[in-house]
């Protein structure tokens, strides 16, 4: 008997994998070469240049930056890099730019001024905390993206998306009680309370972002061609380019404060100027990546590649700055990861059961 269970139970697990595989052949097969072929660039945007942004914003602290406003500046002075990227598809007379009604200048000025703000609160947060803690307390974007995707994008929240959002909760919860161990000197337990306040603050306005974004492709610009993805993100880094700017001259002592940070900065002011420079250009892309799996996918799926990052910076911000990894943080890793998991195996789940 013991046997013929066995037997019966590796034959179920079979089936179920031959199901999947043939569930996702289906998917595969129902779209077309290009859009996979964009949805993999833009996943891997999000997956190397988010990661790549994160480190810089620590490399800038850890060097002698010290103005939130600058850093956030630098984030969104790449703005012209979707715009250039627009020319030749203006150009080959294969896309006609966008009108722009007073609706949708509107939705670009909103989602810019969210946008500002976001960058201003992953700079406090960043000027606190440890790269690799940041980024694991950055992963409960992924709980906001859902939460905010079903409640304004209409995507259905599961069982599945629920329990992602417990588990990843959790594992805030215990970076949040471990705060005493990669604590850098000089930072105090309140500012460092802080940062984790700003960090979770971001990471739900980023969930905003993110169901905002979806619900204007969906009722304003429509699922039309690609180029609206860039259209979107340069009009929207433009808005934040010029909200980020007036915060500047007006609480971040300006341009003037730029060169006094660079004068001073560690390694030079050709190495002040790379991590500007990079800076502007990995969030760009990463933001690229973000808006480009919004308009192919959904909120959602954003938010789970958000989440996905966070142990490819964990793991590298232990390499390049020596961040402690204690036990706590482990655990809190390996829950994150656990959340991610869970999420994906119930939403195939559900994905192949609603096919049926």
């Amino acid at each position: 008997m013991e046997e013929t269970s066995s037997e019966a139970a590796d034959r179920s697990l079979r089936q179920k994998a031959a199901a999947m595989v043939a569930s996702s052949m289906e998917t595969y097969r129902s779209k077309s070469m290009s859009f996979w072929l964009l949805l993999v660039l833009s996943a891997g945007a999000m997956l190397t240049a988010f990661p790549a942004s994160s480190l810089l914003s620590r490399l800038y602290y850890n060097n002698g930056g010290q103005s939130k406003w600058i850093l956030s500046w630098s984030a969104v002075a790449g703005w012209p890099l979707p715009a250039l990227l627009l020319l030749p598809c203006y150009l080959a007379g294969k896309a006609a730019p966008t009108p722009l009604s007073p609706k949708l200048c509107a939705w670009y000025a909103l989602l810019g001024l969210l946008s500002a703000a976001d960058n201003l609160m992953y700079a406090w947060a960043y000027a606190y905390l440890p790269a690799s803690t940041a980024s694991l307390v950055a992963a409960s974007s992924l709980a906001f993206s859902a939460l905010f995707g079903c409640a304004i994008a209409k995507n259905r929240l599961r069982l599945s998306s629920l329990n992602a959002v417990v588990v990843i909760t959790a594992g805030v919860v215990i970076i949040a009680l471990d705060s005493g161990s990669d604590r850098y000197p000089g930072i105090t337990g309140r500012q460092y309370a802080l940062g984790l306040v700003w960090d979770v603050l971001g990471s739900a306005l980023h969930g905003l972002i993110f169901a905002l974004s979806e619900l204007v492709f969906v009722r304003v610009l429509g699922r039309r061609s690609f180029h609206v993805v860039l259209e979107q993100q340069a009009m929207v880094s433009l808005c934040a380019f010029a909200f980020t700017t007036v915060g500047l001259a007006v609480s971040g002592g300006g341009f003037p404060a730029m060169r006094r940070e660079a004068a001073a900065f560690r390694h030079g002011e050709a190495s002040y100027a790379m991590v500007m420079v990079w800076s502007a250009v990995t969030f760009q892309l990463g933001v690229l990546g973000g808006t480009g799996v919004l308009f192919l996918a959904s909120t959602v799926l954003a938010g789970v590649l958000n989440a996905v990052r966070v142990p490819v910076t964990s793991i590298a911000a232990v390499i390049w700055f020596h961040d402690p990894m204690s036990g706590f943080k482990i655990l809190s890793l390996l829950i994150t990861v656990w959340g991610f998991g869970s999420y994906m195996v119930g939403h195939s789940s559900t994905k192949k059961a609603s096919t049926n």
